[in-house]
């Protein structure tokens, strides 16, 4: 070990495993944890580490002395420093292996839970191009490399329009190309960038809130319909006609073409009117049969081929015969409830969300789906044994929380109803295992799938099917 500036580096260490949020993991001589950013498990590295904590090190490789056969060479320009996709220089196969052991060890190690035999990893066919929406923002200042830093060149342009650095909120890597969203999309991002700086349409500065244009949204769905919804930070009625004619123009198959002028300090646009300019308001999504409208504000599962195979796992999962009550706990625009519906009796659907509500409702009316039942509210709240009696006791749960997981109130509403089966779908099985460990004295883990929607990235969804013990 040698000492750099206060910093420490360890020699020829091995890389031993990949953990949470992307880092892989290496040990020091101390035996405390080194997580890293910048390595694949089996390469054998120098590390520079910084501040240390009290139980680990954070740290980069600076020399590598062997690389591992994990590792593949990244397609994508961008990869050292777009944060998007950390695993795109590790072979997908190992990325699956990852994302799996990560699911079991959480199951087992934080809810000290019985597994049966676990399902494989459901892997994605399409590693890349598989998003159907992604967000861009324009800058007025861009992110800098370290090689144009360190240049005695002249910087031509620092406008961008891509992406946030981590941990820099005002920083916007410039993309010249991204591999997660096809085509037109990269056509689409490129074109409005280059015709607003022919135009002199001013990019938008986030620390002085000056500039024009905010972002780029861009949905393409496997119908082939594409919305594009441009974000103005104010209205300049010339210059904002200007670019979207030239849109609507040089993009003919846009099917939705938006427009929001939003004054205030962030981003979002769920407080604001999002106006339209050409085309419909809306663009749709099909899945068996099934038609689920989508506008600039609705929540979908960003990969639409996947979000079919997780659905079909979770249908597989509850187990219907034609005759069940299924409640679908934060069904969010209805999406599983809708297609599980086929076989059931009748679906309960609840979420947080307002818009996402009447979204739900708008797509069963059009799916002509009347034995679907949407109602609003915070999950802890709404759901109560008031609304069990007045609803029915159901026979299937199916719950996919957010990332926090399910209230505590609402695992133990779930445990004193005591339905046959629950289906926990999870995207982050850290907090699954927490849940599920609440209800382990009841109910028993019959199958565990996980299913992989983001590939290139860290992140895994998880399906686990709970049967009533006694």
């Amino acid at each position: 070990m040698s000492r750099r500036n206060k910093r420490q580096v360890f020699e020829n260490i091995e890389v031993i495993d990949a953990g949470a949020r992307g880092k892989t993991i290496a040990k020091a001589p101390d035996g405390r944890v080194i997580f890293l950013t910048n390595t694949v498990p089996g390469d054998v590295v120098d590390i520079e580490t910084g501040r240390k904590r009290k139980a680990y090190y954070e740290g980069k490789a600076i020399h590598f002395h062997k690389y591992s056969d994990k590792r593949t060479t990244p397609v994508c320009e961008h990869f050292e420093y777009c944060g998007g996709c950390k695993w795109q220089h590790m072979n997908y196969e190992d990325q699956l292996f990852y994302k799996e052991k990560e699911v079991t060890q959480n199951l087992s190690r934080i809810g000290h839970l019985e597994l049966p035999e676990v399902t494989p990893i459901l892997g994605c066919k399409e590693i890349y191009y598989y998003r159907n929406k992604m967000e861009f923002s324009f800058s007025a200042n861009r992110w800098l490399t370290y090689e144009e830093i360190r240049s005695e060149d002249e910087v031509d342009s620092k406008n961008a329009l891509g992406f946030h650095i981590s941990g820099m909120w005002d920083k916007i890597l410039d993309i010249n190309s991204c591999h997660l969203q096809e085509d037109p999309s990269n056509s689409i991002r490129n074109s409005v960038k280059e015709f607003a700086i022919k135009n002199d349409i001013s990019f938008f500065d986030p620390r002085e809130q000056t500039g024009l244009l905010r972002t780029l949204m861009l949905r393409i769905l496997s119908t082939g319909e594409i919305m594009v919804v441009l974000q103005f930070y104010s209205d300049d009625l010339e210059k904002r006609t200007l670019l979207l004619e030239y849109m609507a123009t040089s993009f003919p198959e846009i099917t939705s073409l938006q427009y929001v002028i939003n004054g205030k300090a962030n981003d979002t646009i769920y407080d604001q009117e999002v106006v339209l300019f050409k085309g419909r308001d809306h663009i749709f999504e099909e899945m068996e049969g099934l038609r689920f409208k989508i506008n600039a504000k609705s929540f979908y599962q960003t990969n639409s081929a996947q979000a079919y195979e997780l659905y079909k796992i979770t249908r597989d999962f509850a187990g219907l015969s034609g005759s069940e009550l299924v409640y679908d706990l934060y069904t969010g625009t209805g999406t599983i409830a809708q297609f599980v519906s086929k076989k059931a009796a009748k679906v309960v659907g609840v979420e947080s969300v307002p818009e996402a509500i009447e979204d739900a409702k708008k797509n069963a009316e059009l799916n002509k789906i009347d034995n679907c039942e949407f109602y609003v509210g915070d999950m802890k709240d709404v759901f109560t044994s008031e609304f069990i009696d007045l609803h029915g006791k159901p026979d299937v749960i199916i719950t996919d929380p957010p990332r926090d997981g399910m209230h505590k109130k609402v695992v133990e509403q779930i445990l004193s109803i005591a339905p046959k089966r629950i289906v926990y779908v999870s995207c982050n099985s850290a907090t699954q295992a927490r849940d599920l460990a609440l209800m382990k004295e009841q109910y028993t883990i019959v199958k565990t799938q996980a299913v992989d929607m983001f590939p290139q990235t860290h992140h895994v969804e998880n399906v686990v099917l709970l049967e009533l013990t006694h």
